[in-house]
């Protein structure tokens, strides 16, 4: 893989922000881009708005063979395998990259749904797991789009329990072949795809879960017909059906009774890619809104010089510029980890896996928050455009269906908020993360009374700093409670989970802003993190309170609220002034800014 991130970047542990301290050079933002990055952005979105764009309607009314028409385009610009060595035909660059060309792939729900899905989880099961001859067979196929991949986990009464799967698979009589017979149900690009990755028992065994790389043109294949959706509608989505399919032995992929591990990892990768490609759908429906505001007139003006609009349109900057953050700060603490990777490594792919895998916790917060941030950005750009907004001919009504299979995708944003915390505890329990000594360390702090803040430290650093607090403190105080029954607490987990989330972003925002303080954006970054900071910090209070009360009751309840005071306190800004001074930027350029 060619080495492109140049920034020196630390090793470090997933859940380890909330017990150390970064500085702003110690974190990767896209104002670390190389010049090579910034190369692959600039063919991304030529080959958007030259291929892609002008084809969207067509796209829309479900014309599968034109969408597969311009993939194989892409794959002529590498588009499609990027991460891909290049004796596969790819493009064999890094994960910032592959970022880079996601988010620019983003900017309708549709083509990113056949680009996303045949580039990421119909092509990385085989780059991964594949054996040489596996991937001799389709991994170049797949880099050039000879073959469209799909990925076939989800069924109709197993979805984010995959191992609760019917589809099962057994050994033929002469151990020649595996006879496949189950169905699949909202298999991504299965109108048009030639190879599926498929999960199955083994003789119906739960602990013999295996994944098998499935030809559609073999007997016994076959595809249903196109689900009707609510959004993403040019995509397509269908269910699959194996009757006594004979899947040759060799089409096992990776290890038998260990396709779980092939599921997951796969779609940890898939929920850091979600980040890119909410960013960039969030930045199109920024720009429409912005152009919309200008255009549109009202009581004698355009509705851009009103006060609550231009609310709305900083409210969209802010909250793209913290989805941006905290996805290039995770691809960039991945990056730490695997240092001089190499493709030329023999144990290449269990590298890279088990750097994406330490920070599963981070990549399903990367997933919950930027498909949360894409809903928001969507539902004010409808409310913006008004009554027009509502209305087929405009781009924005569209990507508001589109925007909610976000929080769909890649397991629903529920069972990532379970596992982000949930992975955090396993790794406390095994000694791998010290979460047990941060909160013993901050129950002595608390014993001891409030501290002078330092003269040095500013406001915005003692908020990020209390919310990490507060996300032990929550912690600490579940634990002692529930003890290791925490995890079936669904709704203390959760509500630990978006304290802690919200932390990471207000620190990756707060580090990145920090960084762009010396440069002409420095003034509008600062306006962006006092009021990010503070907005944020309400969501922790408030999460925190109902933690607390499920945890604590009586004169503990009241202390441990008086506590929480301690740390969610903070002295307001003018928030007012500084979105209107955001939006005027926003207003002149027509675009995001950062």
């Amino acid at each position: 893989m060619a080495a492109t991130v140049t920034h020196v970047l630390p090793k470090t542990k997933g859940g380890a922000f909330l017990l150390e301290s970064r500085t702003p050079g110690e974190i990767f933002t896209p104002e670390d881009f190389t010049d090579e990055h910034r190369a692959i952005a600039r063919t991304a979105e030529e080959f958007w708005n030259k291929e892609v764009a002008p084809h969207l309607e067509a796209i829309q009314h479900q014309d599968h063979d034109l969408a597969v028409k311009i993939l194989k385009k892409s794959a002529e610009l590498g588009l499609t395998a990027v991460i891909v060595p290049e004796r596969y035909g790819g493009m064999e660059m890094d994960l910032v990259s592959a970022m880079v060309v996601a988010e620019n792939m983003s900017r309708d729900g549709s083509y990113s749904g056949w680009h996303g899905a045949h580039a990421g989880i119909g092509t990385v099961p085989v780059l991964m797991f594949g054996t040489e001859a596996q991937k001799e067979k389709y991994l170049t196929r797949l880099a050039a789009v000879d073959l469209v991949g799909a990925y076939a986990l989800t069924e109709p009464h197993a979805g984010s329990d995959a191992l609760a799967a019917k589809t099962r698979a057994d050994l033929s009589a002469d151990g020649a072949h595996y006879v496949l017979n189950g169905s699949k149900m909202w298999i991504t690009n299965a109108g048009k795809a030639d190879l599926f990755t498929v999960f199955a028992k083994i003789n119906g065994e739960k602990e013999k879960f295996t994944a098998f790389l499935v030809e559609r043109a073999w007997p016994g294949v076959s595809v249903g017909n196109e689900e009707k959706k609510m959004g993403i509608k040019g995509s397509s989505t269908c269910a699959v059906y194996f009757d006594n399919v004979k899947v040759p032995v060799e089409n096992v992929l990776g290890e038998i009774g260990r396709g779980h591990i092939i599921a997951f990892n796969t779609l940890n990768l898939g929920r850091l890619k979600l980040g890119p490609f909410a960013v960039g759908g969030s930045k199109a429906v920024l720009q429409q809104s912005i152009k919309y505001a200008k255009e549109r007139e009202a009581f004698g003006g355009p509705i851009a010089r009103f006060g609550l609009i231009q609310h709305k349109l900083a409210e969209m900057a802010i909250r793209i510029f913290a989805a941006e953050t905290i996805s290039y700060r995770v691809t960039g603490m991945i990056e730490g980890v695997l240092g001089d990777w190499s493709w030329k490594q023999a144990d290449a792919a269990p590298v890279l896996l088990k750097a994406v895998e330490e920070f599963a916790a981070e990549c399903s917060y990367i997933k919950v928050y930027a498909s949360e941030v894409l809903d928001y950005v969507v539902d004010e750009g409808v409310q913006i455009h008004g009554g027009y907004g509502y209305h087929q001919d405009y781009a924005v009504e569209r990507a508001y269906r589109d925007s909610r299979i976000n929080r769909i995708f890649e397991g629903t944003n529920e069972i990532n908020r379970l596992l982000a915390t949930g992975t955090l505890l396993k790794r406390a329990q095994r000694g791998q993360l010290a979460l047990v000594e941060a909160v013993q360390n901050l129950q002595a702090e608390v014993l001891a009374g409030p501290a002078l803040s330092g003269a040095d430290e500013s406001e915005e650093q003692r908020l990020v700093a209390n919310a990490k607090k507060v996300a032990l403190f929550a912690l600490g105080l579940a634990y002692q409670k529930y003890l290791g029954a925490i995890e079936q607490q669904q709704e203390v987990v959760a509500g630990i989970t978006e304290i802690a989330m919200n932390a990471f972003v207000m620190e990756s925002v707060y580090l990145r802003v920090q960084k762009l303080a010396s440069t002409p954006k420095g003034a509008l970054a600062q306006d962006v993190c006092r009021v990010f900071l503070r907005d944020a910090m309400n969501i922790v209070e408030d999460s925190a309170r109902t933690v607390l009360a499920n945890c604590s009751e009586g004169d503990g309840l009241r202390m441990n609220l008086a506590i929480l005071k301690r740390f969610t306190k903070y002295e307001p800004v003018d928030s007012i002034s500084a979105r209107r001074r955001l939006a005027a930027r926003l207003i002149e350029t027509g675009r995001y800014l950062f």
